[in-house]
């Protein structure tokens, strides 16, 4: 049997079968890599660079304050938000960009506390991306919430036991590092069983995921727009207030962007009553208006298409490995009703692999403290660039080129 011929059979049959998600031609991508580091930051898509000279030549060079009215510039965050709240199973108006995912994290923590007045507990992932764990520890010590770690896996039964004293849980989709996913549906439900509130950490899964926000009862949900959105390095973060929330909702962060109306330059603070009022100061317009223009990437492609496009990448991927000699155990759950949209693999010299990937011109990324990382973003991602991965991954391996003293020298961004 010819393994290799049959691989590339196989990655083109896949690649036509899932071609309605796949847009690789709406993305400005280098000729020879295969890049799979979209879970960390996006593609640029095209378009993009386009739109962002416009907005400072013309817009702000021409146009100068006068295109916060006449380029829409003003009313930009609840736009992008809407159009990023149709990803994640939101309707409008609940949705709006600002901030950092830090910041919006915090202001969550800190109203929910106040939506829930006496009560003292706050649950969280002890593995949870660290930022979520800094700033949920930071906000909770100011607003007198005590925090409890727990794995999404017993976080059900302990919300339970906790009971009436739970104010807040703030969960991830999925664990950053193995890409395994979380039922948050069913910890939102535990957490309604006992009159508490439930925050979704969406940054690794807004864009690949099929979420669904309104239906499965979300309270709150933060994410970035810089990974799978696609809006460039430090594009600004989304924060989804519930509906029902939204009157209830007091930002810690009150800034004039959230006042009821912010040119009345009034002493007293009067949130809005909209989404807006989780808005703080002005937002960064070249960051907000690239990001609306990568999401045109999405335009015309079902979220359901592309979860499965995934679920088909990332289990291709790893049916490669065995074929082409590869023995790495995988961290990453098989079952697709378990696994988000990145192949995570362990290897003792997991950075130093990575690196000699990189040389290659396989990009993905390396987690503490032996994770090889492979973020699958569908909508550019093929499966021939998986085949091509997997093969690039065995000759590093067969040729011992991780252990090159160029590859072993460790750069501050892993």
């Amino acid at each position: 049997m010819d393994t290799s011929r049959d691989l590339v059979g196989a990655a083109a049959a896949r690649d036509a079968e899932h071609a309605a998600a796949g847009r690789a031609e709406r993305f400005v991508l280098p000729e020879g890599v295969v890049y799979l580091d979209g879970n960390s930051l996006g593609a640029l898509p095209v378009g993009v660079a386009e739109r962002v000279a416009q907005v400072v030549t013309a817009e702000w060079g021409e146009g100068l304050v006068r295109s916060w009215n006449d380029a829409g510039w003003w009313p930009a965050a609840e736009r992008v938000g809407d159009r990023i709240g149709a990803l994640v199973g939101a309707a409008p108006g609940q949705t709006v960009v600002t901030d950092s995912t830090t910041t919006n994290l915090f202001k969550v923590v800190a109203a929910a506390a106040r939506m829930r007045p006496g009560r003292t507990r706050v649950l969280v992932d002890a593995d949870s991306f660290p930022t979520d764990l800094y700033v949920v520890s930071s906000a909770a010590a100011l607003v007198g919430l005590t925090v409890e770690r727990v794995h999404p896996t017993g976080a059900p039964a302990r919300i339970r036991e906790v009971g009436d004293d739970l104010a807040l849980t703030v969960y991830s989709s999925l664990d950053y590092r193995t890409g395994e996913l979380w039922d948050l549906g069913e910890i939102t439900r535990a957490v309604h069983e006992v009159g508490g509130l439930s925050c979704w950490d969406l940054c690794h899964s807004a864009g690949v995921l099929d979420v669904h926000l309104d239906d499965d009862d979300a309270d709150f949900a933060v994410g970035c727009g810089y990974k799978y959105l696609n809006g460039g390095p430090g594009a600004p973060s989304f924060v989804y207030v519930r509906r029902e929330h939204l009157e209830h909702f007091h930002n810690p962060v009150a800034g004039w962007n959230g006042h009821a109306r912010p040119f009345g330059m009034e002493r007293d603070y009067d949130p809005s009553p909209t989404i807006n009022r989780a808005r703080t100061g002005t937002s960064p317009m070249i960051s907000l208006l690239a990001l609306e223009a990568a999401l045109g990437a999405y335009d015309g492609v079902p979220v359901a298409a592309l979860r499965a496009r995934s679920l088909s990448l990332t289990a291709f991927f790893v049916e490669c490995l065995a074929p082409l000699g590869v023995d790495l155990p995988v961290a990453t759950p098989m079952d697709g009703e378990c696994r988000g949209s990145q192949v995570s693999l362990r290897h003792p010299d997991a950075y130093a692999v990575v690196q000699a990937l990189i040389a290659r011109g396989v990009i993905g990324d390396f987690r503490e403290p032996d994770i090889i990382r492979l973020g699958f973003a569908p909508l550019y991602v093929s499966h021939a660039d998986a085949l091509a991965a997997a093969e690039h991954l065995g000759a590093v391996l067969s040729g011992a080129e991780h252990e090159r003293p160029e590859n072993t020298r460790r750069a501050t961004v892993t």
